[in-house]
């Protein structure tokens, strides 16, 4: 029996439309009593190792929670779209390839659960022994999410840990839970035992209890530094975790580039979901002969982006998750147009809730656009003159995540790749490029470990060695 106080109905949280605040639904907020029931069950399941999920039965209930999803798709997209404000035609994307993610970790699963053979009998102490390491669930797993992917970053947390065999509590970005609850109710339809996977909706007091609970063994994190680092002070000692902060992506764009092909991919990736993605196209470093037409290029494509309601067909771009942040991108954009930055295009508030797609030309080294991460619709183009002295300015930065370069020339391209410092850099592509199944990570100040389906399961497995002596 627990002496704690039994929850308040009371506690609810109202979810909301970022485009015009109108109430989607109202969901019961969890508690302490709730939290400590989770951890409770969840330490009891791996703890009972004869209860533990062999990989087929979890690979069958992967693969039906793969087609339950397809059977939803455009429910979920339509919600993502209406809870997120992701517009429509980039939500439908996002339902295809959270499905994929899914099956992916079935696919992965042979693999990242292969021990080896240790050699044995090359001394006189190791013969007549044979040794083997085996991969077993490293525990339980917590999982705190975001809100600018609230279907696809759920797999990404959530699928790794039931593919191996952990039981997972996944706490969703508060501004966008549903796809979450529906996700881990069709888990559950597809035949996941009970406690297995709990979601949680809860306030930043009972998340830091959670994370600090020292029966946990592996922490994902999805959101900003300045949360995911404080968070990780919190664990206790011998808990895992994985750390998926933001960037300020840098491109570097030769004089040799292809314009045609260049434009639209930073287009793309610079306004993609209003710019709040951790990798979007922010810093556009390009060589001083073609930066003027480069930029006002950009300010076109970017003045023909129809902004508004996300779930409306045509829109491209939606609005920002919370008006605060609409306030905030127009004080950095204002605030550097004040600095001496070249206003190209946007630089307005349009509604409560959204903002114009912004192009800036060089704004100051020092302004917030050009050191901190925007997370909204606006892109910088900076001209140069030496390459390598953009590369340095690209690099010149506490975070690094994805950078790009555009460029015809092979040997230009390969030797900005080995400059930048970034965890991945994309050839004639924008920097928000990703497919599930390759690595996704941040350096320094951008985050800790690596994403991606197969490395995230790897990463909640850990090895055991079994060593047989054969002449006892």
């Amino acid at each position: 029996m627990t002496t704690m106080e039994p929850k308040d109905p009371t506690l609810t949280l109202e979810v909301i439309s970022p485009y015009d605040g109108a109430l989607i639904r109202t969901i019961p907020l969890n508690d302490e009593v709730d939290v400590e029931r989770m951890v409770k069950t969840a330490a009891r399941l791996h703890q009972d190792r004869d209860g533990w999920l062999d990989a087929g039965r979890r690979m069958a209930i992967l693969l039906k929670t793969a087609d339950l999803v397809a059977l939803e798709a455009e429910r979920f997209a339509q919600l993502i779209a209406k809870e997120g404000g992701k517009p429509l035609v980039d939500a439908r994307i996002e339902v295809v390839r959270a499905i994929d993610g899914i099956r992916l970790a079935v696919k992965e699963l042979s693999h990242v659960m292969r021990g080896e053979e240790i050699p044995m009998g090359h001394t006189a102490a190791t013969r007549g022994r044979i040794a083997y390491t085996t991969m077993e669930p490293v525990g339980i797993v917590v999982a705190v999410s975001a809100f600018n992917h609230p279907l696809n970053l759920i797999v990404h947390q959530v699928i790794p840990a039931i593919a191996v065999g952990c039981p997972v509590i996944v706490k969703p970005a508060s501004s966008t839970p549903l796809n979450c609850l529906r996700l881990c109710e069709l888990l559950a339809d597809a035949g996941l035992p009970e406690g297995w996977c709990q979601p949680v909706v809860c306030g930043n007091d009972i998340t830091e209890k959670l994370i600090s609970d020292p029966r946990l063994a592996f922490l994902s994190f999805i959101g900003s530094a300045r949360v995911g680092w404080w968070m990780r002070s919190k664990l206790a000692p011998g808990v895992r975790c994985a750390l998926e902060h933001g960037g300020v992506a840098p491109v570097i764009v030769d004089e040799t580039a292809d314009l045609d092909k260049a434009v639209p991919a930073l287009l793309k990736g610079g306004f993609y979901h209003a710019g709040q993605v951790c990798v979007s196209v922010q810093r556009i470093y390009v060589a001083q002969s073609i930066a003027r037409e480069l930029a006002a290029r950009l300010a076109a494509g970017a003045q023909q982006l129809k902004v508004g309601d996300a779930s409306r067909e045509e829109t491209q771009i939606g609005p920002l998750i919370h008006p605060g942040e609409v306030v905030r991108v127009h004080e950095w954009v204002d605030a550097a147009v004040q600095g001496g930055a070249e206003l190209l295009c946007g630089g307005e508030i349009l509604s409560e809730t959204t903002y114009a797609a912004t192009v800036l030309y060089d704004p100051p080294s020092d302004a917030r656009v050009s050191t901190d991460e925007v997370f909204g619709p606006v892109v910088c183009v900076y001209p140069y003159q030496d390459r390598l002295e953009a590369i340095e300015r690209a690099n010149g930065l506490d975070v690094a995540f994805q950078a790009a370069v555009f460029t015809r020339d092979l040997e230009t391209a390969l030797d900005t790749v080995k400059r930048l410092d970034a965890s991945a850099v994309m050839v004639n592509d924008h920097t928000a490029f990703r497919a599930d199944w390759m690595p996704f990570g941040g350096r320094r100040a951008s985050g800790y470990g690596v994403g991606g389906i197969g490395y995230t399961m790897r990463d909640m497995l850990q090895g055991k060695m079994t060593v047989v002596n054969l002449t006892p």
